[in-house]
């Protein structure tokens, strides 16, 4: 087996990982508290943003973790089309999750399938991820732990449902944000705990692209696109016009004409 290191570069990408979950954690709640207060295409959008906000938060923060990891006896290349599609994976898995959440007419019934879905996919996103690593030998796991990190997952979608659902206050998503990056991060390391490496030290020429030539698009793509979704967040007015609600059910009470006085 091959020296594993996850933290080459000491505390920084653990850190700055952690920082990317948060970021796209409290976006992403922000704009489902958002969601909840309005109906129709204006919840569907904002819906979409929460989506892609926590998605990328999610990927983001995978992708800067592995900037640290290393192998002794090997360099390590990733698949690019393989690497792009567990982002793909991430945003739709968590879309499917956030508007079963927003859509569902049994609160209780929603957040479980929407936990459990997420919760799968950010597993599928995260193993996607590390089967486009390209090294000189073979990837094996501990299934024990592969499904620990399978079971923190969901646990970690759930919650984050959960308080897009209960929490409304800035404060309070925060804090809340705060959390769910610590349980997005749990569930990576977890899985790289899973991860061994048996080398075949080789001189042929790995196929695939270098972490470092991830940086760049990273920085400046997704990195962009999280602070200009920021600014949208902060700069767009609250819907104080249009109640809370929490279902299609709710809209369609709340639309139902009252009952004539007897």
């Amino acid at each position: 087996m091959g020296h594993l290191d996850h933290a080459t570069f000491g505390w920084l990408t653990p850190v700055l990982s952690y920082a990317m979950a948060c970021v796209g954690a409290a976006l992403g709640l922000r704009c489902t508290v958002r969601a909840l207060g309005t109906s129709g295409r204006s919840r569907r959008n904002w819906l979409l943003t929460a989506a892609s906000a926590i998605g990328t938060g999610i990927w983001t923060m995978h992708f800067v973790a592995m900037l640290g990891f290393g192998v002794t006896g090997t360099d390590i290349r990733y698949d690019v089309p393989l690497t792009l599609l567990s982002l793909l994976v991430a945003m739709l898995v968590v879309g499917a999750g956030v508007f079963t959440v927003g859509y569902g007419r049994d609160r209780a019934g929603a957040l479980f399938a929407g936990g459990l879905t997420t919760g799968l996919g950010v597993a599928s996103m995260h193993y996607l991820g590390m089967a486009a690593l390209r090294l000189h030998g073979t990837v094996v796991f501990d299934p024990l732990l592969v499904a620990v990190s399978v079971v923190i997952a969901v646990v970690a979608a759930t919650a984050a449902l959960w308080a897009a659902l209960h929490i409304r206050s800035p404060g309070a998503v925060a804090i809340a944000s705060l959390v769910m990056g610590a349980a997005v991060s749990s569930m990576h390391y977890t899985g790289m705990l899973a991860v061994g490496v048996r080398v075949a030290p080789s001189v042929s020429e790995l196929p695939g692209a270098t972490v470092m030539q991830f940086i760049f698009p990273l920085a400046v793509g997704l990195g962009s696109y999280l602070f200009l979704t920021s600014a949208f967040v902060a700069l767009s007015p609250p819907a104080r016009e249009h109640p809370v609600r929490t279902s299609v059910f709710d809209e369609a009470v709340a639309e139902r004409p009252a009952a004539a006085a007897p």
